[in-house]
């Protein structure tokens, strides 16, 4: 076998070792008590958002009223 032939051959062996291991090392762990609902964002759940003072004639949609008075009708 010429010099050639054996480069190739090792080469192609260090080739597929190189993938092997880059695939191993992508590929999540396995955890299984992992929780399926999780989304991924990390950090705790804060159930309401902190108010911000807000300067004075601005309010929030939520805190404005909660429904108009009907207009009385007009006569004409």
């Amino acid at each position: 076998m010429s010099i050639m032939v054996v480069d190739m051959i090792v080469f192609g062996m260090a080739y597929v070792l190189l993938v092997y291991l880059v695939m191993t090392m992508i590929r999540p762990p396995h955890l299984p008590n992992r929780d399926k609902n999780d989304d991924g964002d990390g950090g705790i759940d804060i159930p309401d958002t902190p108010k911000i003072d807000l300067p004075p004639g601005v309010i929030w949609p939520s805190d404005g009223p909660k429904a108009k008075d009907p207009a009385p009708p007009m006569e004409v």
